[in-house]
């Protein structure tokens, strides 16, 4: 699938900020997040808004080299007021939207990725704050659902993120490179959201397809992305798993990095 519409990832930005928002409102911000456990609810929030912000510096002075994470506008509200931390949040959001709105996705500016554009950054944030929503929501006992086209978009921009980090030797996702096997991600409730992912001695290639594999990870698309981002275990019985689950478990062990 094609990267979406530039204000569609704007949208999903401040979207998914309020309903992370939604979620710790009212929470013990000290609670440990069990998908995160370095992270408390608070780190988690701060994390997300830092991002904010640290990208809105980049887009905002349009870098061309990487930004210091300290030349950002602050990580975090003074103090520990639940309803300061709030309106931080909101606040980032909503100018990094702004941000990258005005820029538009063509801009040339660093990024850490293979494409250094404004539309590298947009659709990043949004995947980046749709999978520490779902952080929030099942630290909160909260709901959480992802529209079909982003959450399909959050996929393959994972196995991106995963080809372009073993590509570029991080030690863990490097041993992919010899695997063997296929893993075959189906939706039940989404036509069409099927995903191909053939693994062998030069890394991994994926595809759109309906195809039998070593291994299939079966659900709901959310609970298929929980899943495949780390945030919903293997065996949870909202997913169904046939097949060789060893081989998705080495997938899922060698795709965990931040």
């Amino acid at each position: 699938m094609s990267a979406l519409p530039h204000d569609l990832y704007c949208d999903e930005i401040t979207g998914r900020t309020d309903a992370l928002r939604a979620a710790i409102n009212g929470a013990d911000l000290d609670a440990t997040v069990p998908t995160c456990p370095d992270w408390t609810l608070r780190d988690l929030a701060v994390h997300v808004g830092g991002a904010h912000r640290w990208v809105g510096e980049i887009v905002r002075t349009r870098a061309t080299e990487a930004v210091p994470l300290e030349r950002g506008p602050g990580f975090g509200p003074e103090g520990d007021d639940p309803a300061a931390l709030d309106a931080w949040l909101a606040d980032g959001a909503a100018e990094l939207a702004e941000l990258l709105r005005a820029a538009g996705p063509d801009q040339n500016v660093w990024s850490w990725g293979w494409e250094r554009s404004t539309g590298f950054w947009a659709r990043r944030m949004a995947h980046e704050t749709i999978v520490h929503q779902a952080d929030a929501a099942l630290t909160a006992g909260t709901g959480y659902e992802v529209a079909p086209k982003m959450a399909a978009d959050t996929i393959e921009e994972w196995l991106e993120i995963v080809a372009f980090v073993r590509a570029a030797g991080h030690e863990k996702a490097a041993e992919l490179a010899g695997a063997k096997g296929s893993i075959h991600l189906h939706a039940t409730d989404v036509p069409g959201a099927e995903w191909l992912i053939e693994l062998g001695e030069d890394g991994f290639t994926w595809r759109r397809a309906h195809e039998k594999a070593t291994v299939a990870l079966r659900g709901p698309l959310t609970d298929v992305l929980l899943v495949f981002n780390r945030r919903l275990p293997a065996d949870s019985d909202r997913v169904e798993v046939l097949g060789d689950a060893k081989l998705l478990d080495f997938w899922l062990e060698h795709s965990a990095f931040g």
